[in-house]
């Protein structure tokens, strides 16, 4: 990836080999953590600092709601939408329990949807955007990451290959994390297809890698540009 988490994915590369192997579990877990902290603020596992704190550290609340091109989400969006998918994937798929998202969270970041924002449009991005309470959405996602590193740490071999219910994809749907729009609903079978160790290579690793690569090229298009789409 050009603008964000270099040698990290070769080493998710090494991880998706050795994840389902039960004699290197210690192993595999281990490497997760490892990638997993640095796609945080270093605040998330108290460890050094990451390149993530680089991103968010001097960002505007404005800068958090430009969408540089119409080919473009915002930043805001990218982090509601990596923490969002993450909760509902660890906590409800893997763990088999509540998220960690609730009213309180909601009136917290101030936001008027609960889904992962996958079926907004433009439009809506933007408004999302503009609304949040950007601080409390760092420290939602940071709550969310600490939640899946504490459930990995406690996962056995068996737990590995275990699929995806669908009375867990079923609670998601009526817990408003995903919608049937089908921009969003998809979500519920590309899940439902994967085993617990291939949930675990994508929405808390493979799939926030690529989210904030985004926002790094997106940072950096909105610091060298002077008009951007709908403004």
């Amino acid at each position: 990836m050009k603008y964000f988490g270099e040698g990290l994915s070769e080493k998710h590369k090494e991880l998706n080999r050795i994840i389902r192997n039960k004699d290197k579990l210690p192993e595999a877990k281990e490497l997760f953590l490892e990638i997993h902290e640095k796609l945080f603020p270093s605040e998330m596992a108290g460890g050094s600092e990451t390149q993530v704190d680089g991103l968010f550290r001097d960002l505007t609340d404005r800068e958090y709601a430009i969408m540089p091109s119409s080919k473009d989400e915002t930043i805001g969006w990218a982090v509601w939408h990596i923490a969002r998918i993450e909760d509902l994937t660890m906590n409800m798929l893997v763990g088999r329990k509540e998220q960690i998202f609730n009213q309180d969270w909601k009136q917290r970041i101030q936001v008027s949807v609960t889904d992962t924002g996958n079926a907004l449009q433009d439009e809506e991005i933007m408004a999302l955007s503009k609304e949040m309470n950007i601080p409390e959405l760092l420290k939602y996602r940071c709550e969310v990451g600490r939640r899946t590193r504490s459930l990995v740490q406690s996962l056995t071999p068996e737990d590995m290959r275990r699929k995806t219910a669908k009375e867990d994809l079923d609670r998601i749907l009526e817990a408003g994390g995903v919608t049937r729009q089908e921009e969003s609903f998809w979500l519920l079978d590309f899940w439902g297809k994967k085993d617990v160790a291939g949930l675990l290579l994508m929405p808390p690793t493979r799939h926030v890698m690529l989210h904030l690569n985004d926002c790094f090229r997106w940072k950096e298009a909105i610091r060298s540009k002077k008009r951007f789409f709908l403004e």
